[in-house]
């Protein structure tokens, strides 16, 4: 139905939808929308039964013959309903264009994985070089492909377990990178109904792709052995070293009863203060000292929580920015934005990629997916999965995810 139309017509439907309102709603004041108006009809007042989430689905129910649907909202706590034309389900996407992306990321990634701590090539590439490559990167692609695959799935069975209409997984192939791949996303094709189906989709995936990488890691740091650091920077080569996040430090730690990288000395500071700057600025680096050497499978793992951080930032469309803005609301959500854009502009000094995603969050960061329904609550055990949403992002964070020397 077009809008316009909608808009028009709504009137000659006056006597039919006020008692369909009145049976969940007391009305106070009713306006009709004008053409430059987002709805065809707002009506203020009070819900008259506690179960919000009962009487929308009601509401909805009932409007369903008349192209309409109901939208739920709170203006300064006050209760509004608001009527717009019911959306057209989309078309199901193509389940070959996901396989596609899916083999062609498996490629890129084993490329990766078959090359990772490779000094160079063999120099016949012939039947039993490539089998041997392919053999020494499917480690790596397994465990790679695994955090990824449960983080998506996670989001794609929580969507479908409230009836969601989401895509299948979207993978992203990129040879040229240190993982093989920019990771994946799934298109959510419909309007989460209310917070409590905004919350699940958006954490499902965060925890799952979690709790499949913490042990991935942790397997891989155990495989991993202890190896001296160069006592200075080489101009023939350059050397790579991963970040620290809460986590990755104490997963080490129990893999090896030390923090690591041990410096060759503290540079005349107390040991709490050399570790403070070196966690939040990565300096100065530890020429000289030891570090984890980490095999492919750690890399995954470490990779995985990278992932896991970055999508948990509280902002926008990002998993974090679903899970702050179901807590917060808008306003909360508005009020963090300054503080999240100007922390990752300053940490741009220290690693130069959050100067790419501060970018994305300015021009992104102000759009939240806003459910149909925004007056039903989340209940408390959701809340408490949003604060372990928060905790995994303090607990994953990386001030400075790579170091480049």
């Amino acid at each position: 139905m077009d809008n316009l139309k909608s808009k028009i017509n709504i009137l000659d439907y006056t006597d039919q939808l006020r008692p369909i309102i009145e049976r969940h709603f007391h009305i106070e004041v009713i306006r009709y929308g004008e053409h430059q108006d987002a709805f065809l009809a707002r009506y203020e007042g009070h819900l008259i039964h506690p179960d919000s989430e009962k009487a929308y689905d009601q509401l909805a129910l009932a409007l369903e013959p008349l192209k309409l649907m109901p939208l739920f909202r709170l203006e300064d706590q006050a209760q509004v309903i608001l009527l717009a034309p019911l959306l057209e389900k989309k078309k199901p996407s193509n389940p070959w264009i996901n396989l596609l992306f899916f083999i062609l990321t498996v490629f890129s990634v084993l490329m990766v994985g078959s090359t990772y701590g490779l000094e160079a090539l063999p120099e016949k590439m012939d039947l039993l070089a490539i089998q041997t490559l392919v053999l020494r990167g499917l480690p790596f692609t397994i465990s790679m492909l695994g955090i990824l695959l449960a983080h998506e799935f996670g989001h794609y069975f929580a969507g479908r377990y409230h009836k969601v209409h989401v895509s299948l997984p979207y993978f992203i192939p990129f040879p040229g990178s240190l993982m093989g791949t920019m990771g994946a996303f799934i298109n959510i094709k419909e309007i989460p109904k209310n917070r409590k189906q905004l919350m699940d989709i958006g954490i499902a995936g965060p925890l799952a792709g979690f709790v499949v990488a913490v042990p991935i890691l942790f397997y891989g740091l155990k495989l991993s052995v202890l190896g001296p650091l160069p006592l200075v920077s080489s101009t023939t080569s350059s050397l790579i070293l991963e970040g620290n996040s809460i986590l990755y430090l104490a997963l080490k730690y129990l893999a090896f009863g030390q923090l690591l990288p041990v410096p060759l000395d503290y540079g005349g500071v107390m040991p709490v203060l050399y570790w403070l700057r070196y966690f939040f600025t990565g300096t100065p680096f530890p020429f000289g000292g030891m570090d984890v050497q980490l095999n492919s499978i750690a890399w995954a793992g470490w990779a995985g929580l990278l992932v896991t951080m970055l999508n948990l930032v509280p902002a926008g469309q990002l998993d974090g920015g679903h899970l702050f803005y179901v807590m917060f609301g808008k306003k909360g959500a508005k009020r963090v934005y300054p503080w999240i854009l100007g922390i990752l502009l300053g940490l741009g000094i220290f690693w130069s990629g959050w100067w790419f995603w501060a970018a994305l969050i300015f021009f992104f960061g102000r759009i939240h997916a806003e459910p149909l329904d925004q007056i039903t609550p989340l209940d408390p055990a959701r809340k408490r999965l949003a604060i372990v949403g928060l905790v995994i992002f303090v607990l994953c964070f990386i001030p400075v995810p790579l170091l480049l020397f």
